[in-house]
């Protein structure tokens, strides 16, 4: 999968980056990006359906998925990296998701995502193998969907900055049609990222990891 979504971005980029991908955005025809989103639903299906068939129970389902979509974001990049020899730093701005707003952030943020997924996942599934009973406190569902929101925040910060600073609200399910949008994007450029914010969604969900392994443990 993670050959296939690369494949996919060479053909994009051929399109509509041939002297490589760069910000700001270039503007898509409102059917082609509507393809785009479709495309996105489909591989989070695909993702799904892993968990869901792999798994006998919740804590097992949500591990694959996490699992799945952790192996299949990091070569996601390797993939690119052998296709296209990009990105050429860690530090380099990617466009993540696009649904509900653009998502964007550095590519290292992602492969550290895609890391503690793969840890979560792991964790999780070596007390099930072993005969426990997994369960997720309360508590620490609060510290991993809270640290999981946090870090979503700093994806989309920028455009949701663009989206109220701007008047958008009322017209955000059109935004995709909305000219004016378009333009205030087609010059968007990438300048900082929200680190610090990161690095608390991280700590709040590796926190939860920890409680989660010392209860298991007892």
């Amino acid at each position: 999968m993670g050959f296939l979504e690369a494949a996919v971005v060479v053909y994009l980029r051929e399109l509509y980056y041939p002297e490589g991908f760069t910000f700001p955005l270039t503007l898509m025809a409102i059917e082609t990006l509507s393809i785009e989103y479709l495309r996105e639903i489909a591989t989070m299906v695909m993702l799904f359906s892993i968990g869901i068939i792999a798994g006998r129970n919740f804590p097992e389902r949500l591990s694959f998925f996490l699992f799945s979509f952790g192996i299949w974001d990091i070569f996601y990049y390797v993939w690119l990296k052998v296709l296209l020899n990009w990105p050429p730093s860690l530090f380099t701005w990617d466009i993540l998701f696009l649904i509900p707003v653009a998502w964007v952030g550095p590519v290292l943020v992602p492969i550290i995502c895609s890391v503690t997924m793969i840890l979560i996942s792991g964790c999780v599934l070596h007390f099930q193998q072993k005969g426990y009973l997994v369960r997720i406190s309360l508590r620490e569902w609060i510290l991993l969907i809270g640290g999981a929101l946090i870090i979503l925040v700093t994806f989309v910060l920028d455009y949701s900055r663009i989206i109220i600073q701007h008047g958008f609200i009322a017209r955000f399910w059109t935004l995709r049609a909305d000219p004016d949008f378009q333009k205030i994007v087609a010059h968007y450029i990438p300048i900082s990222y929200n680190w610090h914010l990161f690095a608390l969604g991280e700590v709040l969900i590796l926190l939860s990891l920890v409680l989660f392994c010392r209860r298991m443990k007892r």
